[in-house]
This record gives C-alpha cells, sequence and structure tokens, in this order.
C-alpha cells in the first residue's frame, strides 16, 4: 500500500532504506570476498603448500553454493525469505571464520564449503527479498544499487586485498568480511523483523528430491576438481562426474534449459555458460601476472581493476537503453566481447606478450559482462510469478554456480596436467574462448518476458 506522506517510487524513503542500505552492503561484502580470493589466492596457495587444492579452493565453494540456493529458494518460496536469509548469512561468516584461522590448504578449503552454503542461499534470499518488499516497478532501482555496490570493490577490492596480503596477512582478507557481514546484517534483520514477507498461495510439493539432486551437483562438481588426484581412473572420474553433474542438475533448472529451449530455459543456460567463461579465466589472470610477471599481490590486483570500471560502465550504458538496444542485440555484442576478451588473454600467455595487452582486453570482458550479466537477472524475475521466485531466482543462481564450478575444474585438471609445458595459461584461456561462443545459443533465444530497468554485477 502507497505511504500516504511519501512516494513509493523511492528506495531511499523510510519505508526501504534499511532494507536497501544492508542489502546493498551484504552485497558488497559477497564482492569484496570474492574479487578479494581472486587475487590473494595465488599468495594463499603459496603460503600453506596447497597449489593441488588452488581449484578445489573456488570450484568447491560454487559446489556447495547449489545446496545452499535449493534449500533456500524452496525455504523462501513456502515460508518467506527472512529465516533463510539469517540462516545463509550465519553459514557465510562461519565459513569465513574457519578459512581465515585455517592452518592448512584442507582446512581453508573447508572454510570454503561452508561458506558456499551460505552464500549461495544469501543470494537467493535477496533476491526474493527484493520480490517481496519492493513493488515490481522499484525492482530495477534496487539492481541499479546492488550494481553499485559491486563497483566499489570491483574498483577497490583486488587492489586492498593484495594490499592487506603484502602488509597486513591474508588471513584478514577473510576475517575482516566476516565482521562487516555481521554488522550489515543486522540493518536488515532489524528493518525485516516488521514486515510480512509470506505470500497468500506459497509453493506446496516436496523438496526431498531437489535436495538430494543439490548434493549430488556439489559431490559430482567436487569430484570433478579433484578427479586429476584419481591416477589411472582419472578419466573414468572425469566422466563419471559430468554425468552425475548434469543428470542431478536437470530438476533443478526450468524445464528445458538443457536444451536451450526459448524464454526462461534460455535465460539460465546462457547464464552458467557466460559465468564459467569469465569466473573460470579470472582467476587465472592475476596467477599469470604474479606467476609469469612477477607482480606483487597489490598489482596483480589492479589488474582486475579495468574490467571492474567496464562491467560497471556497461551496466549503466544498459541500465539506460537496454529495452532500446534489445536483448539478441546484448547477447551478441556481449558474447563477442567476452569472446575477444579471453582470445587476448590466450595470446598474452602463449606469446609472453607485455601484461597491459592483458590488463587492457581483460576489460573486454567486463564489458561484455556487465551487458549480459543483470539483463539475465532482470529477465528472469520478469518470467516469475510470486509462486516460483524462489525456484527462478535460485535456477538462476544454481547455473550460474554449477557452471563457474565445472569449468573451474575441468581448467584446474587442464592446468595441472600441462604444468611446465607453459601451455597451460593459453589452454585454460582457450576453453573460456568456446564457452563465449556457445553462449550464443541461448542468447539468440531470450525472448521478452515484461522486463524493466535492468541494472548491475550481482544482480
Amino acid at each position: 500500500m502507497k505511504d500516504p506522506v511519501e512516494p513509493l517510487s523511492s528506495i531511499w524513503g523510510t519505508r526501504y532504506v534499511w532494507v536497501t542500505l544492508g542489502a546493498s552492503a551484504l552485497i558488497f561484502l559477497a564482492a569484496m570476498q570474492a574479487l578479494a580470493v581472486t587475487t590473494v589466492m595465488p599468495v594463499v596457495s603459496a603460503d600453506l603448500d596447497g597449489d593441488a587444492l588452488y581449484a578445489v579452493a573456488f570450484a568447491g565453494t560454487l559446489a556447495t553454493s547449489v545446496i545452499g540456493m535449493v534449500a533456500v529458494g524452496a525455504w523462501s518460496d513456502r515460508f518467506g525469505p527472512r529465516a533463510p536469509l539469517y540462516a545463509a548469512t550465519a553459514l557465510f561468516v562461519l565459513g569465513l571464520v574457519v578459512a581465515g584461522l585455517a592452518p592448512s590448504m584442507p582446512i581453508l578449503v573447508v572454510g570454503r564449503l561452508i561458506q558456499g552454503l551460505g552464500a549461495g542461499g544469501q543470494t537467493v534470499a535477496l533476491y526474493v527479498v527484493v520480490a517481496r518488499v519492493y513493488p515490481s516497478q522499484l525492482h530495477g532501482c534496487v539492481f541499479a544499487a546492488f550494481s553499485a555496490a559491486w563497483v566499489v570493490p570491483s574498483l577497490i577490492g583486488p587492489f586492498l586485498a593484495g594490499a592487506v596480503t603484502e602488509y597486513l596477512h591474508w588471513r584478514w582478507v577473510f576475517l575482516g568480511v566476516a565482521a562487516l557481514t555481521v554488522l550489515s546484517f543486522t540493518m536488515v534483520a532489524l528493518r525485516l523483523h516488521g514486515i510480512a514477507l509470506g505470500v497468500d498461495a506459497p509453493a506446496a510439493g516436496r523438496i526431498g528430491l531437489r535436495l538430494a539432486c543439490a548434493v549430488a551437483v556439489a559431490a559430482g562438481a567436487l569430484a570433478l576438481s579433484l578427479a586429476g588426484g584419481f591416477g589411472p581412473w582419472s578419466a573414468a572420474a572425469v566422466a563419471a562426474s559430468v554425468i552425475v553433474i548434469a543428470s542431478a542438475a536437470r530438476p533443478l533448472l526450468p524445464r528445458g534449459a538443457l536444451r536451450a529451449a526459448r524464454g526462461l530455459p534460455s535465460v539460465v543456460l546462457m547464464r552458467g555458460l557466460i559465468a564459467g567463461a569469465l569466473f573460470g579465466a579470472e582467476i587465472y589472470v592475476p596467477y599469470l601476472l604474479i606467476d609469469e610477471y612477477d607482480f606483487s599481490p597489490t598489482w596483480a590486483g589492479l589488474g582486475l581493476t579495468a574490467a571492474a570500471l567496464a562491467w560497471a560502465t556497461a551496466a549503466d550504458v544498459q541500465g539506460r537503453f537496454g529495452d532500446r538496444i534489445g536483448n539478441t542485440r546484448i547477447a551478441v555484442i556481449g558474447c563477442a566481447q567476452l569472446f575477444t576478451s579471453v582470445v587476448v588473454a590466450a595470446a598474452v600467455a602463449w606469446g609472453h606478450l607485455p601484461p597491459a595487452v592483458l590488463i587492457v582486453g581483460w576489460a573486454l570482458a567486463g564489458s561484455g559482462m556487465g551487458l549480459m550479466y543483470p539483463r539475465l537477472t532482470v529477465l528472469t524475475l520478469a518470467y516469475s510469478a510470486p509462486q516460483n521466485q524462489g525456484f527462478n531466482s535460485s535456477a538462476l543462481s544454481i547455473s550460474d554456480s554449477v557452471g563457474s564450478a565445472v569449468t573451474i575444474a575441468v581448467m584446474g585438471l587442464v592446468f595441472t596436467a600441462l604444468a611446465g609445458t607453459g601451455a597451460g595459461f593459453p589452454a585454460v584461456f582457450a576453453i573460456a574462448a568456446v564457452l563465449a561462443l556457445l553462449a550464443l545459443v541461448p542468447g539468440l533465444r531470450l525472448g521478452h518476458g515484461h522486463e524493466s530497468v535492468p541494472a548491475g554485477r550481482n544482480a
């Protein structure tokens, strides 16, 4: 119901301001942590003698996030997003603390697994909070605020994480975010306490099968990331893991997603492909700068800043003109930029070109994702009804995480197999290039929901 003393058109009015601030702060900290870990993990891996688990530290977090997404999506559809958000945030903080205090790489990976449960659930819960708390005409404004919450971490996160690692210790990258997350969550929790978040006709049905499938997907992704250690059985382990992931993921996604059916299924599939291409390749950018060009962690973090700026700029452009540009053109332009960027990265790694070429070229990846990523989120909400907002939001995030986890696991296997040959970095970027091209298939079949103005990176 419209507020009698202020317009309903502002997310910064007294009715919404604390939810907006708190939710944006949680997005900010999730972004800060994700970008920070990408920057500092080469140092963490060296400090804990954990090169063999480098890819697992990323893939494992994404894998367990699928469980959190499914559980929170179903929980939110039935009882509202308040309690799921509380539980997810608690797991996120616990995982950060365990990782920050880890005495060894295996313990750090355990912390990252717990963190993944919370991070996945927190994302879905916040999507449902947006759908339940704000009227539809304000959704674009909320996602614009989320976009802004990604901009600052994108600009300063990698550099700050590198500086913290270089001048304090990498452990503070985890522990500092944990403390700030508690403060940010408090703002949201206090305001949501007095707001009704349920629906008149909540979703029904059993969720046991979907949770079992989520666990199977997570187990398959973890097995895939560890398959290189199975010796002569490695090939069989890879094949079995891929079959398990593909089979178990089907009930978690909209019908027709794996065959790029028009509309929401293609929206969800495209998200997974571009996420795999970008985030799989991105973890090797600072690794390449540190390993091959002797960059310090601080300067390696700055190598990601150009892409962050391009992401924010492109998100703003499509937020203003996305409807005029159209979904198909956004998909084509974005995939072309992403493909060009990873090809440039492969050329730099193969030909030992100046690192400035990599940094400038990587900005194209940010620009392409800034066009595509938020558009897919708004399309998902446009295709959703109140009874399936949780399912569809979790499906989008699941596709994102599964695509990233599988790609990172495969890249880790390839990179390890090619260690010492000089072909490891070019190979992982080549995998990303193939995924960027494949993303055009669902990208041409996005269709149109009742989308409104899209927004930013973590929308």
